[in-house]
């Protein structure tokens, strides 16, 4: 399809995925090239009391968008390429990879606490099997809990036991107030409590009002979804060193899917980073010799360091109690090759195994064909 007309981009409608495709949209804008914006639903966005991986799908929030472009109803979609299948349709292909945002993983607790600071039994949520596997592997007494939703919604869960205890007690105490000026509970607040509400950010008057389910200790995210959601600067958070709590494979990168066509062509060369696409090339190999999908705890970390592409492998169980692990320079001009056998030779000393095993603790996975 011709780029004199104007671009049709494929997005979900959550505000994440609007912030990814509003960037690529203004990036793709910067040449006076018309664009538009579509949301799509997605399997994903359909199912609400299910965790990610029990969706079956690595590609749950990707399929439906992709399938737009296929058809030629609009020319390309917008991704987290860290939710996108290893595999793709012959006729599809990745236009562009935008410069990788923040990598890692980050800790969120109400208070602050570090991770080694949690009390012992603490519970953690999270929707990663890579999270809760590396979790254990460093804090085995740790209770790790499922946590669905968006990134506000996730934060809202953590936040909002402790705000709707605080607002009880303030509620109780005001109107327990006594003509008596001595009286205890009322000198513990200093305003009524609708001023105390008015008083909170939106985010925790949106915390006020979740119902929750499961009280969490901490919760364990992406830092760049906090990050592109503006919420990382309103929160406690503790950041996860990529290089030993490893991250997704291409997590924090927004990726551009399209035909293999002249508007490819223009995306391509508007907004690919080519670093980023050289780490997130060994990374999805790696992954994709493996074969881990969604299922089996599997981090994978590359940077471009040079002539070499430093990366890091962790694969484990999900309890977090058997692992195998390495780390390899690989050289830049044969990059993919070298990914592909890096991956074998971690398949060979027992990944292939762990993911094996992964894969027979969640049967249902079979049935998906995934």
């Amino acid at each position: 399809m011709s780029t004199h007309g104007t671009l049709q981009l494929a997005t979900r409608g959550s505000a994440l995925a609007r912030w990814q495709a509003e960037t690529v949209r203004d990036q793709l804008s910067s040449r006076r090239q018309p664009v538009e914006l579509v949301t799509v639903e997605t399997e994903g966005d359909q199912v609400r009391d299910e965790l990610i991986h029990q969706l079956g799908t690595t590609g749950a929030f990707v399929r439906s968008l992709d399938e737009q472009v296929l058809s030629g109803d609009l020319n390309a979609a917008v991704h987290s390429m860290k939710d996108m299948p290893t595999e793709q349709p012959d006729d599809l292909i990745v236009a562009g990879v935008l410069e990788r945002g923040p990598p890692g993983d980050v800790l969120v607790t109400p208070e602050g606490t570090s991770l080694e600071d949690l009390p012992e039994g603490a519970t953690i949520g999270t929707s990663s099997l890579r999270r809760g596997a590396q979790l254990l592997a460093r804090r085995p007494d740790l209770d790790i809990a499922g946590l669905r939703g968006n990134v506000d919604t996730r934060v809202e869960k953590l936040l909002g036991p402790e705000l709707q205890r605080e607002h009880d007690r303030r509620v109780e105490a005001w109107h327990n107030e006594t003509d008596d000026d001595e009286n205890e509970d009322k000198s513990e607040f200093d305003r009524p409590p609708e001023e105390w509400v008015e008083s909170l950010t939106a985010l925790e008057q949106a915390a006020l009002d979740r119902e929750v389910e499961t009280e969490y200790d901490a919760i364990c995210l992406a830092e760049a979804g906090l990050d592109r959601s503006s919420l990382l600067g309103e929160l406690h958070v503790e950041h996860l060193d990529p290089e030993s709590f490893v991250p997704a494979p291409a997590q924090g990168v927004i990726a551009v899917t399209a035909l293999d066509d002249e508007a490819a062509e223009y995306i391509h060369d508007t907004v690919d980073d080519p670093p980023t696409r050289v780490e997130t090339t060994v990374e999805r190999t790696v992954l994709a010799e493996l074969g881990g999908g969604c299922v089996a705890p599997v981090g994978i970390y590359a940077r471009l360091q040079g002539d070499v592409v430093s990366t890091r492998v962790r694969v484990l169980s999900q309890d977090g109690t058997e692992e195998v692990s390495d780390a390899r320079d690989l050289p830049v001009e044969r990059h993919a090759q070298a990914a592909a056998e890096f991956a074998a030779d971690l398949a060979d000393r027992g990944a292939a195994d762990l993911i094996e095993k992964a894969r027979r603790e969640d049967p249902d996975d079979a049935k998906r064909g995934e």
